[in-house]
């Protein structure tokens, strides 16, 4: 007990760190009544996960782009899905929550691969990626709906201003049934 407090306070210890900002993140997600869900893909007619996201009320903008505080929610969920993945080298949860196109597509070991340098040096990454969950994101440019296939795209750019470096990142979202699940998750610390 006597090293665990300073390895918390002091941020020493990796694991430690991750798992209390996982605990965070979990407690603010748990919270949240914005409703969102980590889907990589769901361009399919059909989709296999059944969640409650975004209505049509979290826009303020007459183009279709969710209002700030969603869009940040957006991210934030995003970001601390992908952190949860990265800390635990489980994809499992993700790889379910993905769409029956994106699951024909990849099988779970090539998706969980995809990512293998960042669980590689997963001792540097997990504290950047769990210190980004705790701050507002720069978006840039600003985000915007494209069309494709005759579905909404919301397309999120930005950095989280990180140290030692900044992370960068682009997720896509595909509106479906008045719900946003993510399409495209690019993530680069650089």
């Amino acid at each position: 007990m006597k090293t665990l407090i300073p390895k918390l306070v002091l941020g020493t210890d990796n694991k430690l760190s991750g798992i209390l900002a996982l605990g965070i993140i979990a407690t603010i997600a748990l919270g949240c009544t914005c409703g969102k869900n980590f889907d990589l893909s769901n361009l399919g007619a059909n989709s296999n996960s059944t969640t409650a996201n975004s209505s049509s009320d979290d826009t303020d903008s007459a183009d279709g782009v969710p209002s700030k505080g969603l869009l940040d929610a957006l991210v934030a969920e995003t970001t601390a899905d992908f952190n949860y993945a990265i800390t635990l080298n489980d994809f499992s949860k993700m790889y379910e929550k993905a769409s029956f196109d994106f699951q024909n597509t990849y099988t779970e070991e090539e998706f969980k691969n995809s990512f293998k340098d960042f669980v590689d040096k997963k001792r540097v990454i997990t504290p950047i990626l769990a210190k980004a969950v705790t701050m507002d994101p720069e978006l840039s440019p600003e985000p915007y709906i494209r069309t494709e296939q005759g579905l909404d795209i919301l397309v999120v750019k930005g950095k989280y201003a990180t140290k030692p470096v900044p992370m960068t990142f682009e997720y896509e979202y595909v509106k479906r049934n008045d719900e946003w699940k993510l399409l495209k998750l690019i993530v680069r610390l650089v």
